[in-house]
């Protein structure tokens, strides 16, 4: 039996609670979730599928709000609890961003066409208001920023927006 997460994707910037949706089934249609990044973690379980087999869509709210997580990258995890030895099977992992790490208040996310003459210092002034912020800016994008002085044209950066 496979399991299947579609919502959070990879490196999504995401907020509390944490929205995960798949697709799944389970022993009696259980499945285990578990957000962490190796100094915290939030489990729990839900129902998925009809509970003999048939894979079912899953939807649930992972509340991450009192988590004392330290780093700005977490793991998704969904999987099952084998009725044999009590083991992990059939387990399935995305790594997302957290926004309440970069930014207090976060609650979303801009998206920011880079065009001939930015930086990430002028992106940091017009959306926060300081250009030392830019950080922020390099922390929410991972995958599309890995020099702080080297962005391109046409790049689409995660801008987090906070209270």
């Amino acid at each position: 039996m496979t399991n299947r997460i579609d919502q959070p994707r990879k490196l999504d910037l995401v907020g509390n609670p944490v929205q995960i949706s798949g697709v799944g089934t389970g022993f009696e249609a259980t499945l285990q979730y578990r957000v962490g990044d190796g100094h915290d973690e939030v489990s729990g379980h839900f129902n998925a599928g009809g509970g003999s087999g048939e894979h079912g869509q899953f939807q649930v709210q992972a509340d991450v709000g009192q988590a004392a997580f330290k780093l700005d990258r977490l793991i998704v995890q969904v999987f099952e609890i084998s009725p044999k030895d009590g083991s992990e099977i059939n387990l399935v992992s995305v790594p997302v961003i957290y926004g309440p790490r970069i930014v207090r208040g976060y609650y979303g996310y801009r998206e920011h066409k880079v065009v001939r003459g930015d930086t990430l210092s002028s992106i940091s002034k017009a959306f926060y208001g300081d250009p030392s912020l830019y950080q922020r800016i390099v922390r929410a994008n991972p995958d599309q920023v890995t020099d702080p002085d080297v962005i391109v044209p046409g790049q689409v950066l995660r801008i987090p927006i906070g209270a």
